[in-house]
């Protein structure tokens, strides 16, 4: 399959470095190819986005929804087909591929949801014969960065708000996963979408940093790495422009003595294996306490030995490989420096043999907070345990972090429940459910070293995508 970038609504190869997108699992099959757009060509794209932003900005929200709407149903048609794609392309078992590419859809439909939403304030005026008006106003050329683990849901809920608060955009995917890309962007364009408002380029690091340095381009959106979204944040601090980034986790679950431990030990395994672990909101720290946590341990062992490894398209498999062979050494390497430094195996100490970027689900019984397993994210199929004395050591393990994205605890006390809710310093917490997952109509993100500027998701994308004009609206004397 050939991809193309989508510069001004022509379709075009691109005039930079070919590149080829494997399977992971098969490593041997290519899955798509294209070339990287050039300096010139991303440039084109800024000039693109920037000549339609004032048409798109004046066309109506209810006729920018109708295209967002056209696309979802475009969107949910294909979604097995697009699922088995990304499936090949990216890893994820094939249920969990369908879900996402249908879940794009359900973003794309909030979003054409805000037409019918208010869209702006009115409030008194001390001064007679006056009103004062807060007007929501398009930011203007959005740029939009995003990762290879969500092909297609994140850049969905990115670009979703973006076009519907009347924004034009430049959007650069991850090169491993170009195939779901191009899929988003000719359902964009197919239902309707006029030319120069969405530009698709491929490109590596070096288009990344034209689009956020490009002074056409008004602001930006980031979802990758901590280092890179750092850079990121620097670089737009420098520039003046306005910056939102989620960046990475080290997700905590916390499993107290009170807790229902069969539910516990399901839920801690959905969130450190499914999507082979390569999600921000992965469980990659478990916290539990002393009194169950021989108990607990045996049964997430136990699960994450059951899983079924291996091709996502077959039947039955629970967790694919990981997206590359980088992506494999690294999460092979942390493994083996965590034992190194005296971290003992509970599951996941035989290698995967066969073909392909796997690595088995690993549990690993940490000797304490100070390795760096316990500050260091690996995005893969991996959990580091430590044991707490009680609910409070419990949660000042669990918040022990730089990053706070998202957390879980497990307790059948309302009461412990709600000081977690106080105590717990991170963007996203669940209560008895694992720590990954989101609703495409609440907020989405992180504080601390996991994110930065407004979230994402729900209403709180129109504070990053609009920004405000207060009007003193007088009668004329």
């Amino acid at each position: 399959m050939d991809v193309l970038n989508l510069i001004g609504g022509r379709w075009v190869e691109g005039d930079g470095e070919e590149f080829a997108d494997t399977n992971p699992a098969r490593p041997s099959e290519v899955v798509a190819r294209g070339r990287f757009a050039s300096a010139a060509e991303v440039e084109r794209a800024v000039a693109a986005a920037r000549a339609a932003a004032p048409g798109w900005a004046a066309t109506p929200h209810h006729a920018r929804a109708a295209v967002l709407v056209a696309a979802a149903d475009l969107v949910d048609a294909a979604a097995d087909e697009w699922g088995a794609e990304l499936a090949r392309e990216e890893g994820k078992t094939l249920p969990e591929a369908v879900a996402e590419v249908r879940g794009s859809a359900r973003i794309l439909r909030y979003y054409a949801g805000e037409a019918d939403r208010e869209s702006g304030e009115i409030f008194a005026s001390p001064r007679p014969g006056e009103n004062v008006l807060v007007v929501r106003k398009p930011i203007g050329v959005a740029g939009l960065i995003t990762p290879f683990n969500f092909p297609i849901v994140i850049p969905a809920w990115k670009i979703a708000p973006a076009l519907s608060y009347g924004n034009t955009v430049v959007w650069k995917p991850s090169s491993l996963v170009p195939l779901l890309a191009y899929r988003l962007a000719q359902a964009l364009t197919s239902a309707g979408l006029p030319d120069g408002v969405l530009n698709l380029v491929y490109g590596e690091a070096e288009a990344g940093s034209t689009i956020v340095d490009h002074p056409g381009v008004d602001a930006i959106s980031f979802t990758g790495s901590t280092a890179v979204g750092r850079a990121v944040i620097a670089r737009c601090g420098e520039l003046g422009k306005p910056v939102q980034t989620e960046m990475g986790g080290k997700n905590a679950s916390v499993v107290l003595a009170d807790a229902d431990l069969d539910h516990a030990a399901e839920q801690v395994c959905l969130g450190a294996f499914r999507s082979t672990g390569q999600k921000c909101t992965a469980t990659s720290r478990l916290v539990v306490a002393s009194q169950v946590a021989d108990e607990l341990l045996e049964r997430v062992a136990a699960r994450a030995a059951r899983l079924v490894v291996g091709d996502p398209l077959s039947p039955g498999v629970e967790m694919g490989p990981l997206v590359s062979s980088a992506a494999r050494d690294r999460v092979t390497s942390g493994v083996a420096r965590a034992v190194d430094e005296g971290a003992k195996p509970l599951a996941g100490s035989s290698p995967y043999d066969g073909e392909g970027w796997f690595v088995p689900p690993t549990v690993l019984d940490l000797p304490g907070t100070g390795v760096d397993f316990w500050r260091t994210e690996l995005f893969g199929p991996v959990v580091g345990v430590v044991r707490a004395s009680g609910t409070e050591e419990a949660l000042e393990l669990a918040n022990l972090s730089d990053h706070g994205l998202s957390a879980a605890i497990f307790t059948r006390d309302l009461g412990v429940a709600l000081r977690a809710v106080e105590r717990l310093d991170v963007g996203v917490l669940h209560i008895n459910s694992e720590s990954a997952g989101t609703f495409p109509y609440v907020p989405f993100g992180g504080v601390k070293q996991s994110g930065f500027g407004p979230k994402e998701q729900g209403r709180a994308a129109r504070e990053f995508f609009t920004h405000t004009m207060t009007v003193y609206l007088g009668a004329p004397a």
